[in-house]
């Protein structure tokens, strides 16, 4: 377990280095025209923004705490980006598992959540 956690430490550390002024602003991410899924960011970068779930996310019982709900509200507006960061590489270099992470926005309560949109083999809850 401390190595994962390092793990994740480290890929954020280094994702979060690139981010450059992007980074700063999350003005991409509600947008498609940009270039993906997630705007303007590739998923792996906004994958880190999501450190806070990534117990949660691998973990069906863990608690999910404020940071990790706001981080997933705020990115699931974007249905498609929320998708591309939970099947991302980043996301599988911390261990998170898809089936798991995908009921995050059930459990942290989001009612305005995509019931039953489909992210790759899985649909949101």
């Amino acid at each position: 377990m401390p190595r994962l956690f390092k793990v994740v430490c480290l890929v954020s550390l280094l994702a979060t280095a690139g981010l450059g002024t992007e980074g700063a602003t999350t003005a991409g991410l509600g947008t498609e025209g940009a270039g993906g899924a997630c705007g303007k960011l590739s998923p792996d970068k906004v994958a880190v923004q999501l450190a806070p779930c990534a117990g949660p996310g691998r973990n069906p019982k863990a608690v999910v705490s404020s940071s990790c709900c706001l981080q997933v509200k705020r990115i699931g507006r974007n249905p498609k980006c929320l998708c591309a960061v939970l099947l991302s590489a980043t996301a599988k270099a911390s261990g998170v598992k898809p089936a798991v992470a995908i009921t995050i926005p059930k459990r942290c309560r989001i009612a305005n959540r995509p019931i039953g949109f489909k992210c790759g083999p899985y649909s949101l809850p």
